[in-house]
This record gives C-alpha cells, sequence and structure tokens, in this order.
C-alpha cells in the first residue's frame, strides 16, 4: 500500500504523523511511504531520518496525495487538501468536524473519501487511543504552563505553584477527570499545590482519590461549586471532553469576572470550542490574552509544544491501525476493528458520525451498512 505524510500547513503545527522508527515498520512490511521534503524538521528529524527508515522524499503535497492510498496528518485538511483527494482515498488526522465548518464536511463528502478522526478511534477497552496519548502530554503540560504564567513578569500573581514552610501553595481546579484532568492533578500534586478536581461523574471522582490517596479535593460539577471552585483558584485547567461532539461552557463569563486578578484560565478543551465561555483559539506563536484581568491560555495543539515527544506518542498510537489498513485493506480493517470504524466520520459520500450529523443537521448513514455493500461490491 502507498502512505503519504503530508506537511503541515499550520505554522505553529510541530508534530508529524509517523516518526522515522514508524514509517521503517511501515516499509519493512513492504509498503511505499512518501514524506513531504522537510516535515519532520520541526520535530528535530531530517529528510535524511526519513530515507534510511526506507521512506521517499517528495517536493509537492501534490505529488503525496497523487501517489498514496492513505493519506496522513497530524492537524486538520485545509480546502486546498481536500480539493487535491480522490474517490476511494483514506485520510487520516485530528478532523475536529463538530466544531468546523460546514464546507469542510461537505468537501469531504463529496470527495467521497474515508475520512478518520484521530480523536475518536478507540482501543479495545473503549479507550480514546490516540487522543489519550495527547490529552497525557497536555495534562502535564498543562501545570508547567500554569505555573508560567503565575509568575509575575507574565502578568500573572506572583504565585509559587507549590508551597514553602509558612507560605500556602496555590490553588489548582481541575474541571474534567478524564485524562487531562486525571494527568494535572498528578502533576499539580508533584510540585506541592493545593488541587481541587470537579466532574459529574462520581465514580471517576470516586477512583481519583482513591488513585491519590485522598491528597486531593473533589466535587460535584454543578454550576454552583463549579463558581465557587475558580473564584478563589489561582489556576483553572478546562479538561471537559464529550466524544465528538462540541465542549459545552461550564465556565460562564460572570465566573471569570469574579476570579482573582493575575490568575490564570488553560482550556485544554479549546480544541473542541472550549468549556470556558471567555475562551478562542490562541497559537503556540501568541499563547495568551487576558480577559477581565484573568490570563487565558487556549493553544488548541498543546503537545505540539514538545513536538518530538508527541511525534514518538502519536506513533505508538497510530502505527497498528496504520499497519491493521495496510496488510487488510480499508475495507477489511474496519470490518474487524470496530475501535478504528469509531474514528470514521465519512464513507463514500455518507456522514456517518451520529453526533457530526446532529450539528450540522445532515443525514447519517451506518457505516456497517456501507461496508457491507462495499464488501459485496
Amino acid at each position: 500500500m502507498n502512505i503519504g505524510i503530508l506537511k503541515e500547513e499550520v505554522s505553529v503545527e510541530r508534530r508529524v504523523a509517523l516518526s522515522p522508527a514508524g514509517v521503517e515498520v511501515l516499509t519493512a512490511a513492504g509498503h511505499n511511504v512518501f514524506v513531504l521534503h522537510q516535515e519532520g524538521t520541526r520535530a528535530i528529524y531530517r529528510d535524511e531520518d526519513y530515507q534510511i527508515a526506507g521512506a521517499t522524499i517528495s517536493y509537492s503535497p501534490e505529488e503525496i496525495i497523487n501517489r498514496s492510498d492513505v493519506v496522513m496528518k497530524v492537524s486538520p485538511p485545509t480546502e486546498p487538501e481536500i480539493t487535491m483527494l480522490g474517490e476511494g482515498q483514506t485520510f487520516l488526522s485530528a478532523l475536529h468536524l463538530a466544531v468546523s465548518r460546514r464546507g469542510i464536511l461537505e468537501m469531504l463528502l463529496s470527495k467521497k473519501v474515508t475520512a478518520i478522526a484521530y480523536e475518536l478511534i478507540e482501543n479495545q477497552k473503549g479507550d480514546l487511543a490516540v487522543l489519550q496519548v495527547m490529552s497525557e502530554i497536555a495534562g502535564q503540560l498543562a501545570i508547567q504552563v500554569g505555573g508560567h504564567y503565575l509568575q509575575a513578569r507574565q502578568g500573572g500573581r506572583g504565585t509559587l505553584l507549590g508551597s514553602v514552610p509558612g507560605i500556602p501553595p496555590a490553588s489548582v481546579v481541575i474541571l474534567g477527570a478524564g485524562t487531562v484532568g486525571r494527568t494535572a492533578a498528578r502533576v499539580a500534586l508533584g510540585v506541592g499545590a493545593n488541587v481541587t478536581v470537579l466532574d459529574r461523574d462520581l465514580t471517576r471522582l470516586r477512583e481519583l482519590e482513591h488513585l491519590f490517596q485522598w491528597k486531593i479535593s473533589t466535587s460535584m460539577a454543578t454550576s454552583y461549586h463549579i463558581s465557587r471552585a475558580v473564584r478563589f483558584a489561582d489556576v483553572v485547567i478546562g479538561a471537559v471532553l464529550l466524544k465528538g461532539e462540541k465542549a459545552p461552557h461550564l465556565i460562564t463569563e460572570a465566573m471569570v469576572k469574579e476570579m482573582k486578578p493575575g490568575s490564570v484560565i488553560i482550556d485544554a478543551s479549546i480544541d473542541q470550542g472550549g468549556c470556558v465561555e471567555t475562551s478562542r483559539p490562541t497559537t503556540i506563536d501568541d499563547p495568551v490574552f487576558v480577559l477581565h484581568g484573568v490570563i487565558h491560555y487556549c493553544v488548541p495543539n498543546m503537545p505540539a509544544v514538545v513536538a518530538r515527544t508527541a511525534t514518538i506518542g502519536l506513533t505508538n498510537a497510530l502505527l497498528p491501525y496504520v499497519q491493521e489498513v495496510g496488510e487488510n485493506g480499508i475495507v477489511n480493517a474496519l470490518i474487524w476493528n470496530p475501535g478504528l470504524s469509531k474514528g470514521v466520520c465519512t464513507f463514500a459520500g455518507y456522514c456517518t458520525n451520529d453526533a457530526i450529523a446532529r450539528v450540522f443537521d445532515f443525514k447519517v448513514k451506518s457505516l456497517s451498512s456501507l461496508l457491507a455493500a462495499s464488501e459485496k461490491s
């Protein structure tokens, strides 16, 4: 099978869909891998590294797409990239269609490509296999970012996250007890912060209390409790995730107005629309803005800050699925691997994801029925 890795058009996206180690596994299995010239430089991978791994270096996205059965990248596709795709091709990337423009979905449908979203792929346990790795990285980064912007020279409160004798630690409030929230809580505890986690799932909160030996505080994520928690917080981390759907605004602008001056909000849900009403997407090059005296960090692709680590993590998570597609073809891979099929958003000109179809008022068609028809033909 021919597999192409596109260069990221977004200037601040530094991750690569596959590392040279992943490429080597695919080429050793007899697949052809095409990598766009200097695609890996922002993750400190040279063209020579990919060539040694068996890849062919290409010099235009058109060449990559025209020669590939499977096209991969990290960030969502641009309109010019979709225009170059052809019927029957498979496209894998982060898609985030629920917060995208209707025209992007319409283009994918008109091209009749199989569009698979990284953020929806599941493993055998039902976990979001690819997103989980990125969430673990984002959770760690959130505490580093919070500590950085609390510094007085960054406009923050001049507060240390941890404690020193006679001085209480900073208060870190985490909204969401999923992978981002759990990882952020672990790191925050490690530096000595006072940690509170809010979630609507009591079972998750109970698991966290056991995991951290009752060293954190937990609360149900009602409007009342969220309002009280963020009012006294030094760092608030929004880590709310609804699979494939837009995140709800659980922290309102009124709540933000009540926060302490120089406190920090890190909205890790911003790639799904954000869970803070005052959030808007920022970039790695210009990551923060101040509103109501509160510093907002709203970078949708936080793991790209540590591009090499994130690229290796992506490769570890994605490679088994790409191997399966390469060995069995896309139709058989989707039939035999329900977790991979959960990531499919468009197939043969139809929208196959219920949540996305609801957002844009599209008719949804069962992927299983489409696969059965493809198998017969």
